[in-house]
């Protein structure tokens, strides 16, 4: 079995040289460990300190892309480059490399074909309160969205099979981490999960500015994968925001109308209007979760045949 770890840099040159050397240099279970680093519009020329260190694959993008991105195509030239299992790990060393072994062992052992690397939020010594009580919010959220049970869903430290890297295809640019366990959930594909050790914090994340910023973008993200994953059940639920005040308005006009004795200056007009708007809303959006489902049935046919022309094109790679 041939192991790549992949590593999304965005000037990195300072922290990269201490995640390379602490990478693992052989795994039982794996004959042939490489290095991928897909470098994202660095300025601080991070694919040179790459090459200095002996990465077997290096690739740059003109301007940064984002994270997203730069992880999607790293899985898809991993596989191209006959991975079969592919490890994605940051490079400011956030992540112990020792636990690499852990992470793929569900994989060498045909258990799982997505593993994360679950970190100890509630003793991790540099999250803050808030910071702690997002992060549980935030994985809940996933859990019930994806139907996964991973605890820590902001891990971008995972291990996939060759088969889930064809499976998967990344929309956002903010971060893989979300989109992946939804569409794993959606797929079938199975994922497990392993606890993780971390490693003294070298720098200030770059994915985002703040606590707000990483709100707005990770609620963004959730709503546009939510959208292309589960747009059923997410109108479905914004019909009942408006369907249960419909209908709890239309039970008062029935007692106002039938229980209450009449009262020619009482006027029923504005909650008619009210329910009747409630009610409209209510209906447009079970008529968006229906074609939902019919966007979403197309959607798996597409991906289906995208799954076979990824895996055609590395036969006729290797033929």
């Amino acid at each position: 079995m041939k192991l790549i770890i992949q590593i999304p840099c965005f000037n990195e040159s300072i922290s990269l040289p201490l995640t390379l050397r602490a990478l693992p240099k052989e795994i039982k279970g794996i004959k042939k460990i490489e290095t991928l680093i897909i470098d994202d519009g660095s300025t601080d020329g991070t694919s040179s300190v790459a090459q200095k260190h002996g990465v077997n694959h290096i690739f740059r993008f003109d301007a940064n892309r984002g994270l997203g991105q730069a992880f999607d195509f790293g899985i898809r030239k991993a596989v191209e480059l006959g991975a079969d299992i592919v490890v994605n790990t940051d490079a400011d060393n956030q992540y112990q490399a020792d636990d690499i072994e852990n992470l793929i062992r569900p994989i060498i052992e045909s258990k799982s074909e997505i593993v994360i690397g679950c970190r100890p939020i509630k003793n991790h010594p540099e999250f803050s309160p808030l910071k702690k009580s997002l992060q549980f919010l935030g994985s809940w959220i996933m859990r019930k969205l994806s139907g996964t049970n991973i605890p820590d869903a902001a891990s971008g430290f995972r291990a996939f099979s060759k088969h889930a890297c064809l499976r998967l295809n990344i929309h956002s640019k903010f971060s893989h981490c979300m989109e992946t366990l939804i569409q794993a959930g959606a797929a079938g594909i199975t994922i497990s999960w392993v606890p993780v050790n971390i490693n003294p914090k070298q720098r200030e994340s770059r994915l985002f500015k703040s606590i707000s910023d990483y709100i707005w973008n990770s609620g963004k993200t959730i709503l546009g994968v939510s959208l292309h994953y589960n747009p059923t059940r997410l109108f479905a639920f914004s019909s009942l925001i408006f369907l249960i005040p419909s209908l709890l308005l239309g039970l008062r006009f029935l007692y106002l109308v039938y229980f209450i004795p009449f009262d020619s200056s009482r006027s029923y007009i504005p909650s008619l209007i009210l329910l009747s708007i409630l009610g409209g809303t209510g209906i447009l959006f079970i008529a968006l979760a229906l074609i939902g489902e019919f966007f979403k049935v197309q959607r798996r046919f597409n991906e289906q045949v995208l799954y076979e022309i990824k895996k055609l094109n590395i036969k006729d790679r290797k033929d």
